[in-house]
């Protein structure tokens, strides 16, 4: 087949990414290829691990989710075990959307989606009780310009 994923696969991919409910006929109809070929195409993209499942974008502000939390962290502790307990520690909180080990000046950056100020005080309290972190800063997102963007494929 070539390149993997080649142009035709990044145009299902685009389309998919606008939006994944269309019916493998429409997906077919716009990228030009037959519902057979459409198919195999994305049966390999799901094999390969390009395509990892399909969701629903959700609204946060319709559903209350009106605050968004910037958190970057910093520890002295690079082990293992601590490695991974924190990360154990972190992914039990649902409010935590995004989490990124990172290079600079702190450790990790988590995105964070809760409420209001005090439901993030409680987002906060539980990420800090069960590790040691040597800084915590938050910063609170004013207006979102742009989220869950599309992957430029």
């Amino acid at each position: 087949m070539g390149e993997f994923p080649d142009h035709i696969d990044r145009s299902l991919l685009r389309e998919l990414q606008r939006d994944s409910s269309l019916s493998q006929r429409d997906l077919a109809d716009r990228v030009g290829l037959s519902q057979n070929a459409c198919w195999r195409r994305l049966k390999a993209l799901n094999e390969s691990g390009v395509l990892q499942g399909s969701g629903a974008r959700v609204d946060r502000q319709a559903l209350g989710l009106d605050l968004v939390v910037f958190v970057m962290l910093r520890t002295r502790h690079h082990s293992t075990e601590w490695l991974q307990q924190f990360r154990r520690h972190v992914l039990t909180i649902p409010e935590v959307i995004d989490f990124h080990r990172i290079g600079g000046d702190y450790d990790y950056l988590l995105k964070v989606v809760t409420q209001d100020m005090a439901s993030y005080d409680s987002v906060y309290q539980r990420l800090i009780e069960a590790v040691e972190l040597d800084s915590v800063t938050s910063y609170f997102a004013m207006e979102a310009i742009a989220e869950a963007r599309p992957l430029p494929v």
